[in-house]
């Protein structure tokens, strides 16, 4: 079993999960030992630096800000330097500037990558921590092999601390990434049925219920964010679309139609809008992000004790994230 240095103490990390990673759940999951990690990709850069202070408030433990290369990020890096954050993750994206300065700044860098040739451009621009995304991630999914062939890959070209993700809910699957070479797992959507995880009900109902098979990799749910694939849980709004003949963007049924608002903006179907306690509407038909992981998760539990619960098998098995 690979070890690799991490300055978390237990070897699991809770993924950037959009808008349900409230500060409440990051600081949870960090003073449990693990690192949470705040997505902080669409969030106004005053508002950034608010959470952040919340999360120092309430743990003294290392805690991770996620930023999604594929918009600008140059303000929200600027506050999470000022604020002093541990680890800065960057996905869907290689910056050698951004690592720099993170590193400049006295923070660990960890990016993101679904390929092989991904691992070699982050290594090559310094990262300290790779994060494989197979493509069994819930979410917008850069991955796209299998979460363990790529992980064997990676292990076998690169000697640095990695992080699992993809798939990963319960203590099999994390034993499976433990067992190809992982250093730690990443977890999203366990950590969307956790307590403090801002999710609406009708959502989080959903997850309890759904299996894997209920999930698609898709590129459906494209309004502010193009050509991503995401996967989500099969609704209402995937069938219709589907009985249509599957038509590109501008001919799909009900585009454009308003079926809902969130914290007083006004939500079309095919947005990428993730559905949080201030979601109105029919959230059912929105889109439900899930990873193939899904029927794995089967109730509600506070971040602290899922971190703990996730780590235990890893920990058994000899992995180590200090």
């Amino acid at each position: 079993m690979p070890l690799g240095r991490l300055p978390w103490s237990l070897p699991v990390m809770q993924a950037p999960i959009g808008p349900a990673a409230t500060p409440a759940l990051v600081a949870a999951v960090s003073a449990a030992g693990g690192l949470g990690t705040l997505a902080a990709s669409w969030t106004e850069p005053s508002e950034l630096r608010r959470q952040v202070e919340s999360i120092k408030r309430l743990t003294e433990r290392p805690f991770a800000v996620n930023l999604v290369l594929a918009f600008e990020q140059e303000e929200r890096l600027q506050v999470a330097l000022e604020e002093r954050v541990a680890v800065v993750t960057f996905s869907w994206g290689i910056e050698r500037d951004f690592i720099a300065r993170t590193h400049a700044a006295g923070a660990m860098v960890a990016v993101q990558i679904g390929t092989l040739e991904e691992a070699q451009r982050a290594v090559g621009a310094g990262a300290d921590i790779l994060i494989t995304q197979g493509r069994e991630a819930g979410g917008h999914v850069q991955g796209t092999a299998p979460l363990l062939v790529l992980l064997e890959r990676v292990r076998a070209a690169f000697d640095v601390p990695i992080v699992a993700a993809g798939g990963i809910t319960d203590e099999r699957s994390a034993e499976a990434a433990s067992a190809a070479g992982a250093t730690a797992i990443a977890c999203g959507t366990a950590f969307l049925a956790a307590s403090e995880a801002d999710v609406h009900p009708i959502y989080r109902e959903r997850l309890l219920r759904a299996k894997g098979e209920d999930t698609i990799l898709t590129g459906l749910f494209d309004v502010g964010w193009p050509a991503a694939v995401h996967r989500v849980i099969r609704n209402a709004t995937v069938a219709s679309w589907e009985e249509a003949g599957k038509p590109a963007s501008g001919a799909r049924p009900g585009e454009g139609e308003i079926i809902g608002s969130q914290n007083g903006a006004a939500v079309v179907r095919y947005s990428d809008a993730q559905p949080t306690s201030s979601t109105d509407g029919d959230v059912g038909a929105m889109a439900l992000y899930a990873g193939a992981g899904v029927g794995k998760v089967s109730r509600i539990d506070g971040g602290a004790a899922l971190t703990e619960r996730l780590a235990r098998p890893l920990l058994a098995m000899g992995t180590a994230g200090t």
